[in-house]
């Protein structure tokens, strides 16, 4: 029996998964028939990847999908699609797209007023130079003696 089911990976409290056909006899994170798509749990709003085409293939062949892996296929549509039920373009939010780096410049220079500055807000300290440094040092022997 073939099962659709989460392959965890990630560290101990930062979980991403896979979501992976495999057979029901393997272990959770054991080896997968093929890789269908990913779920990061922990981002805002969750990221949920999955290739419809291959879950379709796989649902109509017969695989059975963990009750986890049902829930994200009815979120994404292709549970709805696969059994011929309404809402099939499912619920998924999707992130917004970061702004880029020239976006953010350009309105940080909108609110610097638009005068572009080439300096450094604070100016490097120098350090001392290694002969100045000696004489220092030397002059204090001679004043001890």
């Amino acid at each position: 029996m073939v099962k659709i089911k989460l392959q965890r990976l990630g560290k101990i409290r930062s979980p991403y998964y896979r979501v992976v056909v495999a057979d029901a006899r393997t272990r959770r994170s054991g080896k997968a028939i093929e890789t269908i798509g990913r779920y990061h749990p922990k981002e805002e709003p969750s990221l949920i990847e999955i290739d419809s085409e291959r879950a379709q293939y796989w649902l109509g062949v017969g695989a059975q999908p963990t009750d986890p892996v049902q829930h994200l296929l009815e979120i994404t549509g292709d549970w709805q699609k696969f059994k011929g039920l309404p809402g099939a373009e499912g619920t998924l939010r999707k992130a917004e797209p970061k702004p880029t780096k020239q976006e953010l410049f350009e309105a940080a220079l909108k609110a610097a007023g638009e005068e572009p500055t080439t300096e450094a807000t604070t100016p490097k300290k120098k350090a001392p130079r290694k002969t100045e440094a000696k004489a220092e040092k030397t002059e204090d022997v001679k004043e001890e003696s």
